[in-house]
């Protein structure tokens, strides 16, 4: 079933073209991720499918049994509001219904039980549970962090059960377990996706197609940010292809043009014309900037040592006793749930932040390049060509190849129209993407990065990954982008605590499995070997109570393979679960048949 369509949409901000003449149809189940550089379009985008924005040309169309549920990048209520209050906050139907009736239309009972609307709010707590946010719904929203808000706001929209989800940079503030939750969820579910997102594994898992903003038009490509790799790197061959073609035309033309008016007989009047026409269709083929590698600061024989570090936060620990010495070269990855520590740890690192036990050695020719994000503090009134200038009229690249302010905002995707407006008028994207570059070119020796990838562009972070592969001093870096973990450290601290770990992200996950796969096969082996101890020093068979257990084991384990049977049958029927409770009854019973089993044979050796 058709869930939405677009059809020859346009739009331009400030009178600036974002993208022209886009079309595409999406069914039930499909997961579209939009992607381009900041200040492409791509929220806009999705205002536009939400209805809070109106096309310049053509239509959204929206199926009219479907409901549309929006995500936004930043999380929003008024001051005062509660958990419980943010649920109702929500412009969805079903949430003003049962608003009305709370609020004494008590007429509305028959329709909110036809629609299933008394679930919402415990739905609501049970996802926000699943978030790991275990708290009373009279919670004000006001103490909560940004993570735990983004939380919220994700429970709130899979609570309403939509059948089209619209999702803002929904892994922006989220801790690794969360984005991880998030992605099983929405990965083969039956609802139609339209996310904006920076994270190329959250894209690769969820998406089935993908939509790039790129010089004001939409290309599509099938498959997840994989996919898109490879069908991006076909367009833009084939599109290098037609400049070379049209270039060595030019030349021969540009060559002609310039011989003289001899040259031009009244039979090619107009080939000049045609000249001139050729020039306006050539346009440059889309190439990578050149890889950022600023010339960092000398490193002393010292750089950082932190020695017994201990800081408490209330009645909780963050660091206890920890010790860590900094070699150069060194590119860790520092990773934890939200409110774990992990930014207290890079103040504590940086100076800013005393510890409660310790020391902090900082070595004499060490100079932090810190990219704080809570604390990006820009000058609003003054432009981004101004704001570089202050820093450096010269910035040094490499030994032989040094730029001018204008010329290194060009490189990293301001191009000169940008560079005399203010920067309060620059998008959340391109504002974190000039203090980052005013942090890199003060040419520091040691980065200390905390979330550097949040709202940044795709192009932007690979250029910020190849920075770090080729920075020659220390870095730090706070993120739970788990691509750019997996490429830029080496090693991991793992937050409470502060664990470290040998090697990628990835590698960590994957050791993490294995030991929760191998916890419960350990633990059975243990207690096989306990039972078969206790029966070396007991009489053979069953007590009246083990007998008990033994027949009312055989008769559970019947009840419940023939519910799991009943199950499978609905699932291969093509009957759609749209509550999901089938499903979650199908891995309990699993679960319980799995320890059922394991009991019954433990039982059965010692039965008459």
């Amino acid at each position: 079933m058709n869930a939405l369509s677009v059809y020859n949409v346009s739009k331009s901000v400030k009178d600036e073209n974002l993208f022209s003449n886009v079309s595409f149809g999406l069914e039930m189940g499909q997961h579209l991720g939009i992607i381009g550089k900041n200040g492409a379009g791509k929220s806009t985008f999705l205002n536009l499918i939400a209805g809070r924005l109106e096309p310049d040309e053509g239509e959204v169309t929206i199926n009219s049994s479907c409901r549309v549920a929006f995500l936004e990048q930043d999380v929003r209520f008024p001051e005062g509001c509660t958990l419980s209050g943010f649920l109702r906050l929500s412009d969805d139907e079903h949430i003003r219904i049962l608003t009305d009736y709370e609020n004494g239309n008590h007429n509305l009972m028959d329709k909110i039980e036809g629609l299933g609307i008394w679930d919402i709010e415990d739905r609501y707590k049970r996802y926000l549970g699943e978030l790991g946010v275990h708290l009373d719904l009279g919670t004000p929203m006001a103490i909560l962090s940004g993570g735990m808000q983004k939380k919220a706001a994700i429970a709130r929209i899979l609570a309403i059960e939509p059948n089209i989800l619209l999702l803002d940079e929904p892994t922006n503030h989220l801790d690794i377990p969360a984005i991880e939750w998030l992605e099983s969820h929405l990965a083969g579910s039956i609802f139609t996706v339209i996310l904006v997102t920076h994270d190329r594994y959250f894209l690769d898992s969820i998406c089935n197609k993908i939509m790039e903003i790129d010089r004001h038009k939409a290309y599509f490509y099938e498959g997840g940010y994989t996919s898109f790799l490879e069908g991006r790197e076909e367009r833009i061959n084939a599109l290098q292809k037609e400049q070379d073609r049209l270039s060595t035309i030019l030349r021969r033309e540009l060559e002609w043009l310039h011989r003289g008016p001899k040259a031009r007989t009244g039979k090619d009047s107009g080939r000049k014309q045609r000249i001139e026409e050729m020039l306006g269709q050539k346009t440059r083929a889309e190439e990578e900037s050149r890889a950022f590698s600023s010339i960092a600061r000398r490193m002393g024989k010292k750089i950082l040592e932190l020695k017994n570090i201990s800081v408490s936060r209330g009645d909780k620990k963050i660091l206890e006793g920890f010790n860590l010495e900094f070699i150069k070269g060194q590119r860790f990855g520092v990773i934890g749930e939200n409110g774990s520590g992990k930014s207290t740890l890079l103040e504590v690192m940086t100076g800013n932040l005393s510890p409660d036990k310790g020391e902090v050695d900082t070595g004499v020719n060490t100079v932090f390049g810190y990219y704080d994000q809570t604390s990006m503090h820009l000058p609003l009134d003054k432009t981004p060509l101004e704001f570089l200038s202050d820093i450096s009229e010269a910035i040094v690249l490499s030994s032989d190849y040094v730029v001018t302010p204008a010329r290194f905002l060009e490189l990293f995707g301001f191009p000169s129209s940008f560079h005399r407006l203010p920067i309060r008028v620059l998008s959340g994207g391109e504002r974190r993407r000039l203090y980052l570059l005013s942090t890199l070119v003060r040419n520091p020796n040691f980065l200390v990065l905390d979330e550097p990838t949040n709202d940044l562009d795709i192009d932007t972070l690979r250029r910020l990954e190849q920075y770090i592969l080729d920075f020659p001093g220390c870095v730090i870096s706070v993120s739970h982008d788990r691509a750019f973990l997996d490429r830029t450290c080496t090693e991991l601290i793992i937050m409470p605590g502060a664990k470290r770990f040998e090697g990628t992200y990835s590698d960590y996950h994957e050791s993490q499995l294995s030991a929760k796969n191998d916890a419960p096969k350990q633990e059975q082996a243990k207690q096989n070997q306990r039972t078969i101890h206790e029966r070396d020093n007991q009489k053979k068979g069953l007590s009246f109570k083990e007998k008990r257990e033994f027949e009312e084991l055989t008769a559970t384990i019947e009840d419940l393979e023939t519910e799991k049977q009943e199950l499978e049958s609905f699932f291969s029927s093509g009957k759609i679960d749209t509550s999901g409770e089938n499903q979650k009854r199908y891995s309990e019973i699993c679960t319980k048949l799995e320890k059922s089993y394991q009991r019954w044979e433990e039982l059965a050796q010692f039965a008459d």
